[in-house]
């Protein structure tokens, strides 16, 4: 008797063990049901500037027929987004205008006098975005105010964003952001006229800085 009744407790848990794990039937019309999938987290990120492959340069025409390219030694910057478009990022940059280098000394003194940008008593040079539109794929319009010698004024930059990686040290972003401005808005208002009656050097100058960032973790 005792023999018959332990078979029979084997052969109930094993049909209980069986039931417990046998897939539950489903409709040939229903399929199983799945979790929504949850939406992202906003996430904030701060950003400081790579400066070994980062760059500040620009170009002016020299007696209207070719070009002076120069660019800054020195200048630093931060981003801050939670967006992942960085539509709401704000950028701050600033630039030593004493680094300032066209390969021809006598000439970066000159740009340093007061002839240009007086760096003994504006040393630098500053920029503080007020907004960053995307404009569609990798494009944007950067809005801000720029601040050269004692004259602040609104500019804007077109930004090609180049995309971002995420390495062992933390994600990296790069950016291109180019803009024209007239130097005589800044008091930069050295001027002779050539022969012609063009100017020795143009009052257009256009501006490139080329950026890599560092997420700050």
């Amino acid at each position: 008797m005792k023999k018959i009744l332990f078979a029979s407790a084997i052969i109930g848990a094993t049909a209980l063990t069986i039931t417990a794990f046998k897939p539950a039937s489903t409709s040939p019309d229903k399929k199983p049901a799945t979790a929504p999938a949850a939406a992202p987290a906003p996430r904030f990120a701060k950003w400081t500037l790579d400066k070994t492959h980062s760059n500040v340069k620009f170009t002016i025409t020299h007696m209207v027929v070719s070009e002076v390219d120069g660019y800054f030694k020195l200048f630093d910057g931060s981003v801050e987004n939670t967006k992942p478009d960085y539509s709401d990022a704000k950028i701050s940059f600033t630039v030593d205008v004493n680094s300032i280098n066209t390969d021809n000394e006598n000439r970066d003194k000159h740009l340093k006098s007061d002839d240009f940008f007086n760096a003994e008593k504006f040393p630098q040079m500053k920029f503080e975005s007020t907004s960053m539109k995307p404009l569609g794929g990798n494009k944007y319009k950067l809005d801000g105010n720029l601040t050269i010698r004692d004259v602040t004024k609104p500019v804007s930059f077109d930004v090609t964003y180049g995309g971002s990686v995420n390495t062992q040290r933390g994600a990296k972003a790069g950016f291109k952001a180019k803009t024209t401005i007239n130097r005589f808005d800044y008091n930069l208002k050295w001027d002779r006229a050539t022969e012609t009656g063009g100017l020795v050097v143009s009052k257009e100058v256009e501006i490139t800085v080329n950026v890599q960032l560092n997420e700050v973790k």
